[in-house]
């Protein structure tokens, strides 16, 4: 009987063992690497996000601009005025039925009242243009938005004693308009500052026979117009964009703070708006007197 020499074998075959051990671990090992590398990246940007949240709540309380290390992270935070000096302003929240949107036509100083100077320049123009609808928005929709806009005004400049209240509804749905009375409005798609509209509507604000007007007296006078409030109708389950432009510069609405964090390569920016007080929406149709409230 004839043997056959079987050492080369049990090499090889010892050999491809080791081969895929070595590939399963060094699969394990990649795994693990990569694993703690992701976790390495997500507490870096975790720790980046925190301190842009301390830089914006840093700034909520002292209102100047700040660059700090906090825990071994890092942020920058600036504020500034939200839209001053534009002639367009778009709501920074969209906005579902019942919800308002407010735009200031009077500048506000460091102690939140009404003023109007040089230091504080005032809105005084006649025509103001507004938009509503996100891009391809239906315009015959039972829930395509419509808009009721409410201009808020004195007969003497910023004497809150004469303060008097205007108000135009704006549509676009063209059997709606029939029943509800609103004024029809324009469905094409718009732009303003980048942001786009799917509905617009011109509204002059004092006396003008050409358009639609509200006949407020004197508006090109700083102080005479106060503010204006866009409520959203309609849209009941979808929140739509609303914005405005005029034809002169509008006053701050608010401060935009900006905080970025940075921790170990990874950064993370927080936009935080934070607009002028206004008066709760429940109080929008009261009408005040003297003594209180008059239903």
């Amino acid at each position: 009987m004839r043997y056959r020499c079987q050492k080369g074998q049990a090499v090889l075959i010892v050999l491809l063992s080791l081969s895929v051990v070595l590939v399963i671990v060094m699969y394990i090992l990649s795994r693990s690497i990569t694993d703690i590398s992701l976790s390495s990246k997500d507490e870096n940007a975790m720790r980046a996000f925190s301190a842009a949240e301390a830089g914006v709540e840093k700034l909520l309380v002292t209102g100047l601009t700040e660059s700090r290390e906090i825990g071994g992270a890092d942020f920058s935070a600036s504020v500034t005025d939200f839209a001053a000096g534009q002639t367009y302003v778009t709501y920074p929240v969209s906005l579902k039925s019942g919800e308002l949107a407010t735009f200031w036509f009077v500048e506000h100083d460091s102690d939140g009242d009404l003023v109007c100077n040089a230091t504080y320049p005032c809105f005084a123009g006649n025509q103001i243009l507004l938009y509503w609808g996100d891009p391809g928005t239906s315009y015959n929709s039972d829930t395509t938005p419509a808009v009721e806009l409410t201009v808020y005004y004195t007969t003497s400049a910023l004497d809150l004693t004469t303060l008097q209240v205007k108000r135009a509804t704006l549509d676009v749905h063209p059997t709606r308009t029939v029943s509800n009375n609103f004024t029809a409005a324009t469905n094409l798609l718009y732009t303003i500052n980048n942001e786009s509209f799917q509905f617009r509507r011109s509204l002059f604000l004092g006396t003008n026979t050409a358009g639609l007007h509200l006949d407020i007296p004197n508006t090109d006078t700083p102080g005479i117009l106060l503010y204006a409030t866009v409520k959203m109708l309609y849209n009941t389950s979808v929140g739509h964009k609303v914005g405005l432009s005029a034809d002169s510069a509008l006053p701050s609405q608010g401060s935009l703070i900006d905080s970025l964090g940075s921790y170990g390569g990874a950064n993370r920016r927080i936009s935080v708006y934070q607009l002028h007080p206004v008066t709760p929406p429940v109080f929008m149709n009261a009408l005040y007197s003297g003594t209180g409230i008059v239903k």
